[in-house]
């Protein structure tokens, strides 16, 4: 019988509508859960009542859990007549449905039966799946359906639920879903619900000659830029056939692969388990074995064991179909030796005889082989081998050494580590929230002076300090709330640290105090957590001992904290311009998927040599994708400058106002020991709003940087993108929602906290990838999430203020023909546009229907020049065409400064220039603004007796005056013939311009 239980924990409610006729409730909650009901105890005469009881509820098919739903209804029980009256009632639905260890109070707004319901007021639930079979369901309500008291038939646990408990990270290798049988499909840890079928493409058809790659625009509206820093669209033949304007065009033979966004490639696999007998060298016995699988001048090399006649391997390699340079697959065992390796055995594979194998038929069972010599005599000794042809869709393709990769001449064991491809997680970020409240009793080393203490919090290397504060009475308030980042597993503690400051840069701990983080209350709203006493020692020691060591003390210094780790934020761990994640860190919170976005790396042309290797210019090359937590790392191709990677990976949606980025980086741990960085190459974005759905996107990116010397063009990127919807309905519904989750509007956080909160949480995640194996180097973590976006730059600032001038240059377009308007440069305009303003302020219902019935013509005028493409970097916009090399010097200069005296003093010159003229702009604009407020508020009192004296006769000929003909005198006034027009300006203007700011009152 299956142990799986659904768990509630019935917290309590707060303003529930009062029901007893006396202004009151006798509150209690009904739980209803798979023809189960359970019922809490009556609070009497309580609108705010709290329950902390727990039940448990069987599951009885644990194949139907997402079917079904939890229903918690709060009643009053009427004393009187022994009834119950309806407070309202809570519907959950298989979604928050999580395990114990992600579950949170979450207080939920209680609805209404039915629309003449009286319903106010929340309830507080945690509802949690576990399978520990030594939790006992709870005795349920006497009236119960007879089916339920029968025991439940045993069940298969499904995948998504046993997956639940699963310690392991969720299935995430990029599984090439090139498969026939849905059952070996891609593995994901949600319920069947939730995985809704891939649309299907049906495209008729139909054959076309290849087409030629074409440019395309970015997008409608940017400025143009040399064509060979645009992107191209191209038409490859992938697996699912030849990609021709997103459509796929099948061939006669139609494939019966789903992967279908990279070309399918060929590899013959050697997979090298173990040998057994192997023969000694000498009388000692000793032996030093490895294995050497070699076709032509490609050759793989397992790791030596020392003495060892038994060794285990288990090492797969792949040569791709290109590299087969021979008909014979030679298999040697060889003894490692100090001059001169020792052949112990062979066995050879003739190539036409090698199986091939089709997921997902089950890997290839290995064998026994004899080991033969030069000669072809069997010898002593046995291998077990599995030899057979694939694709990059095999289990092994990941794992294994790759000819591909490394190539002919190349030989370097130690760096196989480094080029697999590999995929990431990176862990789950929470805000640790700390309000410090105030302290008692601390104890001063000099009792004469009125201590002048602060508290000190630290997690990791985060560390903020609350303000100062005198306390005559050694109880210090200081109501400060400070905010930290933290990742899952809680490996630091949070250490707090009373401080008191003796004089300048001179502290004197009084008392600490440590948190474990695990044992720190979660939330996931904006309920009030309960502060608690912590006591204060001396020492860290004691302060790790916690409680414990308090209790031998009568007497000792304490603080109060109220602290909690808040799951209702999205952490920003990366530029909030290119968010690939907006959900919040509690999971109970998280919708459904909407999509599913599939990439195709396929190839890069053109690059330029980043090391010299042979007296020749290389590269050793690997792509780098992030969306959401996931981040994927593709095999490094060794000395290529033209890498075939064609790896597929697939990512659920969440949200379409998110982005995909891609970054192409050469690896410098490859026959390097000095540790050197990662260069990056270039960077691709791809935001999935401006993707169509079902469209396949292929197209050649270039992979532009910035260098000190300008823009550089490195390369070109070469993806197959798709994104597919699997409901229209919640994606269209994500448009009226919220970017970020509710509690960032419910309490926000300042611009300067969630820079502050970003910076610390790319360094965490940088740390955590970085001791991955293989690891994501930190620099190529900081790339990705654009960790320096925002420091200073005058190319960026530059850009940004023409990209301001590009938002307002309509606004400016409309303004300048209505000025030719009115100046009557082309008098049929101008006469219509009289007409036009005649009907309007004649019929004043038609204004608002114009205008949105031109808005609905220029839409569908525009739809004809819609983009096509999805965007890319812009040299123009970005102004980096255009800078000067000073300028890029001073944005690639670290921080702080490292430049010359006499040139930081220079550009910070230039800086004063630039900020002068900004500071003049916000001025003028803050002026206008203040001679507005001096109308009424009397600063000059003969202008606002003017003003006010207007309004007068204003409010009396309005009154009396209809208002199409004031609308009318004053249109034509303003689009007047120039002869009737003065070249000072006019009454109102001058009047305005004379009104008083306050810059008389500027120092």
């Amino acid at each position: 019988m299956s142990n799986l239980k659904l768990g509630v924990e019935v917290v309590g409610a707060h303003d529930l509508m009062p029901k007893d006729g006396q202004g009151s409730s006798n509150a209690f909650v009904e739980l209803h859960f798979d023809h189960q009901r359970f019922r809490t105890m009556i609070k009497e005469k309580d609108l705010n009542p709290v329950w902390n009881e727990s039940f448990y509820f069987n599951i009885s098919d644990p194949t139907n859990l997402h079917n079904l739903t939890l229903e918690a209804f709060v009643y009053c029980h009427n004393k009187s007549n022994n009834s119950k009256s309806f407070l309202g009632k809570v519907c959950l639905t298989s979604t928050s449905f999580v395990p114990y260890a992600d579950a949170l109070v979450l207080h939920y707004p209680l609805e209404k039966r039915n629309f003449l319901s009286r319903v106010k007021g929340e309830l507080g639930l945690k509802v949690f799946v576990t399978d520990d079979p030594s939790i006992k369901s709870s005795n349920p309500l006497p009236a119960l359906d007879s089916s339920v008291r029968t025991e439940p038939k045993q069940q298969k646990i499904p995948n998504f639920v046993s997956n639940l408990f699963s310690n392991e990270k969720s299935e995430s290798r990029h599984t090439f879903r090139h498969l026939p049988k849905e059952s070996h499909t891609e593995k994901k840890s949600i319920p069947p619900a939730a995985v809704q079928p891939m649309p299907n493409y049906g495209f008729y058809e139909m054959k076309s000659e290849p087409q030629a790659s074409k440019v395309v625009k970015m997008f409608s509206g940017a400025p143009p830029q040399p064509v060979d820093y645009t992107i191209r669209e191209t038409s490859p033949h992938l697996g699912g056939g030849q990609i021709i304007g997103g459509r796929v065009i099948r061939g006669e033979n139609r494939p019966t692969s789903t992967y279908d966004l990279v070309e399918k490639m060929q590899y013959l696999f050697v997979r090298v388990v173990k040998a057994r007998d192997l023969p000694s060298k000498d009388v000692t016995g000793s032996l030093d074995p490895y294995v050497e699988v070699k076709i032509g001048n490609y050759r793989g090399k397992t790791k030596h064991f020392e003495k060892k006649s038994n060794p285990e391997w288990n090492e797969v390699f792949a040569f791709a179909n290109e590299n087969l340079q021979s008909s014979v697959l030679e298999v040697v065992v060889k003894d490692k030796d100090v001059l001169v390796d020792d052949l112990v055995g062979t066995v050879r594979f003739d190539l036409h005889e090698v199986p091939t194998r089709v997921p997902p038929d089950s890997p290839l069972a290995p064998e026994w082989y004899r080991l033969v010599d030069k000669d072809g005599d069997k010898k002593k000794g046995e291998l077990m081998l599995a030899v057979w042809k694939g694709t990059q869709a095999d289990e092994a393709f990941p794992e294994a050494w790759h000819s591909d990769a490394i190539g002919p001449t190349e030989s370097v064991p130690m760096a196989i580590a480094h080029i697999r491809s590999k995929v990431y997680h990176s862990p789950r970020l929470w805000y640790v929230r700390v309000i410090v409240i105030e302290a008692q009793d601390l104890v001063v080393s000099d009792k004469s002076r009125i201590p002048d203490s602060y508290v000190k919090i630290q997690i990791g290397n985060q560390i903020q300090r609350t303000k100062p504060i005198q306390a005559r009475g050694m109880n210090p308030m200081w109501n400060d709330d400070l905010l930290f980042v933290a990742a899952e597993p809680f490996e630091e503690h949070l250490v707090i640290t009373v401080e008191d400051q003796i004089g300048p840069n001179k502290d004197e701990t009084v008392g600490k105090a440590v948190i474990p983080l695990h044992t720190v209350e979660k939330r996931a709203d904006d309920r009030i957590i309960r502060d608690k006493w912590f006591p204060l020692e001396k020492s860290m020691s004691a302060a790790m001992e916690g409680e414990q060591h308090s209790k031998k003390d009568k007497f000792s210094s304490r603080i109060r904290l109220r602290v909690c780790l808040d799951g209702g934020y999205h952490v920003l761990d990366e530029s909030t311009h290119y968010s690939s994640d907006l959900r919040p860190t509690a999971k109970q919170l998280w919708k459904k998927p909407i999509g599913i976005l599939e990439l195709g790396i396929l190839n890069a042309d053109g690059l330029h040599p980043m090391k010299t290797r042979d007296g020749r210019g290389t590269s050793d090359t690997y792509c780098v994708a992030k969306y959401g937590h996931k981040w994927v790392r593709t095999r490094t191709i060794i000395n290529s400058l033209n890498p075939k990677y064609n790896e597929q990976y697939t990512w659920e949606v969440h949200d379409p106002a998110t982005v995909l980025t891609i970054g192409v980086f050469d690896n410098a741990q490859i026959g390097s020991s000095n540790g050197n960085k990662d260069i990056k190459i270039g960077k691709v974005r791809i935001r999935i709003s401006t993707l169509e759905t079902g469209r396949v996107y292929t197209h050649s990116y270039p992979l532009l940087v910035l260098h000190p010397s300008g823009v550089k063009k490195l390369g070109e990127l070469h993806l197959a993108i798709r994104f597919s919807c699997t409901s229209l309905v919640n994606m269209m519904f994500k448009y009226s929602q919220p970017l970020l989750p509710k509690m960032h509007y419910k309490r926000p956080l300042t611009v300067m906290q969630q820079e502050k909160l970003r910076h610390q949480a790319v360094n965490i995640v940088a740390t955590r990838l970085s001791r991955s194996e293989p690891p994501l180097r930190r620099e190529v973590v900081e790339y990705m999430s654009d960790a320096d976006a925002h420091l200073w730059s005058m190319r960026r600032s530059k850009a940004n203020f023409f990209r301001l001038m590009a938002v307002f240059s309509g606004l400016l377009s409309v303004g300048k023909w209505f000025g030719e308007v009115c100046s009557w440069k082309n008098p049929v305009t101008t006469v219509l546009v009289h007409a036009l303003f005649v009907m309007l302020v004649c019929f004043p219902e038609l204004i608002l229907p114009t205008v949105f019935l031109y808005m609905f013509l220029i839409g569908l005028w525009n739809y004809r020049f819609r983009p096509r493409n999805p965007p890319h970097m812009n040299t123009r916009i970005s102004h980096a065409d255009a800078v000067t090399p000073d300028e890029l010097d001073e944005e690639f200069d670290t921080f702080p400064t490292t430049r010359p005296t006499d040139l930081v003093r220079m550009r910070y010159d230039r800086l004063r220039s630039v900020a002068g003229k900004i500071q003049t702009v916000v001025g003028d604009i803050a002026a206008q603004g203040e001679r507005l407020q001096a109308l009424l508020s009397w600063r000059d009192s003969r202008a606002t007796t003017i003003f006010v004296v207007f309004c007068l006769v204003a409010a009396l000929v309005l009154y009396v005056t209809p208002f199409q003909i004031l609308a009318l005198i004053a249109g034509f006034y303003v689009m007047r013939h120039p002869r009737f027009r003065r070249k000072t300006p006019s009454m109102p203007v001058n009047f305005f311009k004379r009104l008083p700011a306050r810059t008389d009152s500027m120092l």
